[in-house]
């Protein structure tokens, strides 16, 4: 997924990369539960100009993702579009102060600074895979969820309580501490 920082006008230009096999390698060995997570192949959709010296990028990261319900356990199917917005200036003779930056930037012809935002580009050839297995990686759910009211597992018996009501006599304490109520401790003069 490389962009030609020569080929790139004032206004902007449209491109369409779909993730390669390589690419796709790349990103399951960073993430290896996006093994299991992908339904459709990720595609990205990108608009690229110069303003003065700095390269403008802005698209979106497309695709649907299969990930399994933290409360039910069930695979559903979820829409992936996460947007993005890229200025990068050109990094001169200017080398980052970070080891890893200066890596980025000699290998993939660019790094960003502490924002995803905002990076220095170098030469004419810019490699946006790294900075999309990052955006990828963000809007990755941390507790996927079926639908919001998903009712997950009963505790008892196992069952989907979304599709099957279960018989089991759920007990619930009264406050988060009503466990501590069984451990009351006597302190030395022998008071609860």
């Amino acid at each position: 997924m490389k962009l030609y920082v020569d080929r790139l006008k004032d206004s902007p230009t449209e491109t369409v990369f779909e993730e390669s096999a390589a690419w796709r390698r790349e990103a399951e060995e960073l993430l290896p539960e996006l093994r299991d997570l992908r339904a459709e192949p990720i595609r990205v959709e990108l608009r690229a100009h110069r303003m003065g010296q700095n390269v403008y990028i802005e698209g979106a990261l497309t695709g649907a993702l299969e990930p399994e319900c933290a409360r039910c356990l069930v695979r559903y199917r979820e829409p992936l579009r996460e947007p993005f917005r890229l200025v990068l200036e050109p990094a001169g003779p200017r080398v980052p102060a970070e080891p890893e930056a200066a890596r980025e930037l000699a290998r993939h012809g660019m790094c960003l600074v502490d924002e995803l935002e905002m990076g220095w580009f170098q030469g004419h050839e810019i490699d946006l895979g790294s900075f999309l297995r990052e955006i990828l990686t963000l809007a990755l759910p941390l507790q996927p969820l079926c639908r919001e009211d998903c009712r997950g597992l009963c505790p008892g018996c196992g069952a989907d309580r979304n599709t099957v009501p279960c018989g089991c006599d759920e007990q619930r304490a009264k406050t988060p501490f009503a466990a501590l109520e069984a451990l009351k401790v006597r302190d030395t003069r022998g008071e609860s």
